[in-house]
């Protein structure tokens, strides 16, 4: 039983289609009124966008139902699916904790709230059922105030039984008027010793240098490869990891191709720089793990050497891995694969 990492995952993202439509028709949810037929939904949910804004639309659907309260419905599925079909030994999902607070508090106590949803968050992933090693990263926002992004820091620094990091999300075309504001707060998530990645270099609009030096890794960063070439050694000096998601690219109009990453894992694997391969939001593109390894050996993009040497990588790299290689005694049979009759009754609610 191959046993992966996986560093670059969404929590609203993370929840597959099918999952998702029962919860919303138990719920009497409006938009199962737009949707009747799950295929129809699946359509609508797994789609490709035109831009990262458009893509990033669908997250705002998956947050607002991600309530205190139904955070251990998703994340039971969520954990389940993971060990069973990706085989996954290491998992850090991120979110921004005050996006599931309720709309309707003031700011002040939506902050307040936010520790609530790491612990409940934190339990619910943790399952000697699904024993995948999991911690969390903490999302600072580009479209939330100052004052929130400063908590979610804190709240980070606080928590750190259950959480392994910080980024920023939101899309990175949005930093640029902000941006002494988030080299502040990562400048100060570094002071208290928190690890640090961050969404950047994902689009053409997205490429600040300026927060380069306070990350430890780098969330997408494809357009180092693509278009600043010159920054690999950099990167490679400080041993920095790209967290690359291919079927993302695709699904966001960055790239046409996906054919068009062979240039970024050639120019990173030349320049000494690691990279991490990630799905992101593998409920949204319907697409695990497994999947994305077998695309890029598929189109030619790496072959076995270099996946081993991803796969590696991620491990290595993970905020809250223990160990600094591959986990041997994991593959010795410490997790053992479950019997199960097909992937229709893993879905069954």
């Amino acid at each position: 039983m191959a046993l992966y990492a996986e560093l670059h995952r969404h929590l609203g993202g993370s929840v597959v289609p099918r999952v998702l439509w029962r919860y919303l028709q138990r719920n009497d949810s409006e938009l199962i009124q737009r949707f009747p037929d799950y295929s129809e939904f699946e359509d609508f949910y797994t789609r490709p966008r035109n831009t990262l804004d458009e893509y990033l639309e669908l997250h705002t659907l998956v947050e607002g139902v991600q309530t205190a309260e139904a955070l251990p419905y998703f994340i039971y599925r969520l954990m389940r699916g993971a060990y069973i079909f990706e085989n996954l030994a290491y998992l850090e999902l991120r979110y921004t904790p005050y996006l599931r607070t309720p709309e309707h508090l003031p700011q002040a106590q939506r902050i307040d709230r936010m520790a609530e949803i790491v612990d409940v968050v934190g339990k619910a992933s943790r399952l000697n059922e699904y024993p995948i090693v999991t911690s969390q990263i903490l999302c600072m926002h580009s479209r939330l105030p100052y004052e929130v992004n400063r908590a979610i820091v804190d709240l980070a620094a606080h928590h750190r039984e259950y959480v392994c990091g910080i980024d920023v999300a939101g899309g990175d075309n949005h930093y640029g008027e902000r941006l002494a504001e988030f080299v502040e707060l990562y400048a100060y998530a570094r002071s208290l010793g928190l690890n640090t990645t961050g969404h950047l270099y994902e689009t053409r609009e997205g490429c600040y240098a300026e927060l380069l030096p306070y990350l430890m890794r780098i969330g997408h960063g494809i357009q180092i490869p693509l278009r600043y070439p010159e920054l690999l050694k950099q990167v490679a000096d400080q041993q920095q990891c790209l967290e690359v998601c291919p079927t993302t690219y695709l699904k966001t109009g960055t790239l046409e191709e996906i054919t068009q990453l062979k240039t970024v894992f050639d120019r990173c694997f030349d320049a000494g720089v690691d990279i991490a391969i990630c799905t992101d939001n593998a409920g949204l593109h319907n697409v695990r793990l497994p999947f994305e390894y077998e695309n890029l050996l598929t189109y030619d993009i790496i072959g076995f050497k270099e996946l081993q040497a991803c796969q590696d990588a991620a491990f290595r790299h993970a905020f809250a891995w223990p160990y600094s290689q591959r986990p041997a005694s994991l593959l010795n049979g410490l997790l053992q694969p479950t019997a199960v009759e097909s992937d229709r009754d893993l879905l069954r609610l």
